[in-house]
């Protein structure tokens, strides 16, 4: 038990143990709790005094730094007025410059536009003359072509009436003639043809009308020719035939052809021509010198404008071939097996028969051209040039047959070829 005496009135109690540490608790408590709110107390005002000694401390560094900053500043408005300053400076003298720069180049621009403009006037002015110029030509040109174009017109009136005169005179001309006379117009027009040539180029040739009729019929014209020796080189059976425009019934060519055949070999003729007008709207016969011989061995029809080269190709392949047949005719004598010979001399033939075709062909525009007017003629020469090529080939295969060629494969013909070669040395 503990005795406790009371502050206030002074008088002892008792307390056990277990009320003294209450008490004894309560007193600690409530100086603890009384210190506490001392030191709480302190601290606050420890901490109001560190407070404001922190702001007197800020509000004394921030007016340094303002002052410090206010300073800065001032340097850095001093400074930047001075360059600020210069830079106008330098701006204005570029400006002043690039003014004195725009003037100049104004100036130059001023006097350039005024060479240019005076350039341009002048030319303006140049044209303007040369216009009035070319337009005075033109009308002078104008006034000439019209006056040329007068003249030309008059004189082709002129000329086409000339041309109807002479039509009209010839279809005169033509409805006087008989169909005998236009024939024989024909006949005298090739005659006169061959004639021309008979003392240059047909010298040793035959060429008359046929008047043999004892096999009831005949033909207008023979040609033959013979060497030295008097062995053929080349007979033609000629028919010519015309018609009379007017001629109410139109003849065709192959209505002649059997009759000419005929004629060809009742006279023993190698060749048959059929000279001829008629069909004179026919592509086909308007070619040239058109190979019938599909219908009749060895023919051909001819306008008269290719007489004489009917004649001249014929008489070539044969001359080529002469030195052939006159070997032929002595083998033929000497009863020799000469089949082989003639098969060589009939693939002669056929060669120069297909070049002969293929020159035959090239005529057609020599044809075409020879029937226009005298403008045309040059084309018709190039026309009749092209055919050149071909008449090369067919004298090249006649050149390049040789006995040597045709003896060849066949030792009878050899045999008897070098005992008449042993003999002749």
């Amino acid at each position: 038990m503990h005795e406790i005496i009371c502050p206030n009135c002074k008088k002892a109690f008792k307390v056990d143990e277990a009320g003294f540490a209450d008490i004894l608790k309560q007193v600690r408590d409530h100086q603890f709790e009384e210190e506490l709110s001392n030191r709480l107390a302190l601290a606050e005002k420890e901490k109001q005094s560190a407070i404001k000694l922190a702001e007197a401390n800020v509000k004394n560094m921030s007016q340094q730094e303002l002052v410090k900053k206010d300073k800065q500043i001032a340097e850095l408005r001093e400074k930047a007025g001075a360059e600020l300053a210069e830079q106008i400076a330098n701006k204005d003298i570029e400006i002043a410059e690039m003014k004195a720069k725009i003037h100049n180049a104004e100036t130059v621009k001023k006097l350039e536009v005024s060479e240019v403009t005076k350039k341009l006037e002048k030319e303006r002015d140049d044209l303007t003359n040369e216009l009035k110029i070319k337009e005075t030509e033109k009308e002078l040109l104008s006034k000439s072509i019209k006056e040329q174009f007068t003249n030309e017109m008059t004189l082709k009136d002129e000329t086409i009436k000339l041309k109807d005169d002479e039509i009209e005179r010839l279809k005169n001309y033509k409805q006087k003639l008989s169909t005998k006379m236009v024939g024989e117009t024909l006949e005298q027009h090739c005659e006169v043809e061959f004639n021309k040539l008979r003392a240059t180029a047909f010298q040793s040739a035959y060429f008359e009308k046929d008047n043999d009729s004892k096999g009831g019929s005949k033909g207008d014209y023979i040609y033959k020719e013979a060497d030295n020796e008097n062995n053929e080189i080349i007979s033609i059976m000629f028919e010519m035939k015309n018609e009379n425009d007017e001629t109410a019934t139109k003849k065709r060519n192959e209505d002649f052809f059997a009759k000419l055949d005929k004629d060809r070999k009742l006279k023993g003729c190698e060749y048959a021509v059929l000279v001829s007008l008629l069909e004179s709207d026919n592509e086909f016969y308007n070619t040239g010198i058109v190979d019938v011989s599909h219908r009749f061995e060895k023919m051909y029809v001819i306008r008269p404008q290719f007489f004489i080269p009917i004649i001249t190709l014929l008489r070539n392949a044969a001359m080529n071939s002469m030195e052939y047949k006159a070997e032929l005719n002595l083998m033929r004598n000497q009863n020799i097996d000469i089949t082989n010979f003639e098969d060589k001399i009939d693939l002669f033939k056929k060669g120069f028969a297909y070049n002969y075709d293929l020159a035959s062909r090239k005529f057609k525009t020599a044809i075409d051209e020879i029937d226009k007017t005298i403008s045309h003629l040059q084309k018709t020469k190039d026309a009749l040039l092209s055919s050149e090529n071909n008449y090369r080939l067919a004298n090249n295969k006649a050149e390049d047959l040789t006995i040597r060629k045709l003896t060849h494969g066949n030792p009878t013909m050899k045999e008897k070829f070098d005992a008449q070669n042993k003999k002749s040395t």
